[in-house]
């Protein structure tokens, strides 16, 4: 069998259905047996765990061998950040866990093991490049947050001082005490320890709940879910790349309505 044949039929495994179903059975059980390793176990499980991490490893092995040997281009596959990530994982989980002093990162690797049900479903491919495009946009986002944080937390620390300095000592720690308020963990207390002194400054908080928990979380949804369109967009036109699109056949049904037309008047 020459190599264009063992490429084909790699191709084919690798592009089968029950293939992909069970690389994801098998991520599903490493990392499971990742999750038992944090358990006491008796010295027949711990054995079986570690021929079952023996095992696994070959399994991720072969597998990315099967995939590399399937790209036409195999320049192409190391094009992808998700094959890249792949291969590193894999080359790293050959390092041998015990004797050894890079076992802390062999045993690290292996954790990492799971995001490989990234790389296997499109799906959350889509969902992770999308939060990465997305980032930039929420940079100027994360940016107005922090200037509006510290404003509230400059003056949070002028007005509140005296009441909890522990709380509102300075501005540092004073934003911290907003993000706890920001994430509504026990921030009535906050606020009603200093509506004794303050009466009115639950203005204080309900406007900067608003800004920040409602408003600003918003914004970063409504970015994140249009990055995820276009994303999702360009997928659909991968997938159906050399389809006619309704454009394309108007201009063809125009195109045969006037040699028809031309037919008739030659007739």
């Amino acid at each position: 069998m020459n190599y264009a044949a063992i490429q084909d039929a790699f191709f084919r495994l690798k592009s089968n259905r029950l293939f992909e179903l069970f690389v994801i059975f098998i991520i599903i059980v490493s990392a499971l047996e990742i999750g038992a390793k944090t358990y006491q176990l008796p010295d027949s499980a711990v054995s079986f765990t570690q021929f079952l991490d023996l095992f696994i490893t070959l399994f991720f092995l072969v597998e990315i061998t099967i995939r590399f040997i399937a790209e036409p281009h195999k320049r192409e596959f190391f094009k992808s950040g998700w094959n890249v990530f792949d291969t590193l994982v894999v080359v790293i989980s050959l390092i041998p866990i015990n004797d050894s002093e890079m076992a802390l990162l062999a045993r690290l690797v292996r954790v990492f093991r799971v995001l490989r049900m990234v790389s296997v479903i499109p799906e959350l491919r889509i969902l992770i490049n999308s939060l990465i495009k997305a980032l930039p946009q929420l940079g100027y986002v994360m940016l107005l947050m922090f200037i509006i944080f510290y404003i509230y937390a400059a003056i949070g620390s002028f007005l509140f001082n005296t009441i909890n300095p522990v709380l509102w000592g300075n501005i540092a720690i004073s934003m911290l005490t907003l993000f706890r308020v920001m994430t509504f963990e026990d921030w009535t207390d906050i606020q009603y320890e200093t509506m004794e002194v303050y009466p009115m400054s639950w203005v204080f908080y309900l406007s900067f709940i608003f800004f920040t928990a409602f408003a600003f979380l918003n914004m970063v949804i409504g970015i994140v879910v249009n990055v995820m369109e276009e994303e999702h967009a360009k997928a659909r036109e991968i997938e159906h790349e050399g389809e006619p699109t309704l454009v394309d056949l108007h201009c063809e049904i125009r195109e045969l309505k006037k040699m028809i037309v031309d037919m008739q008047k030659k007739q």
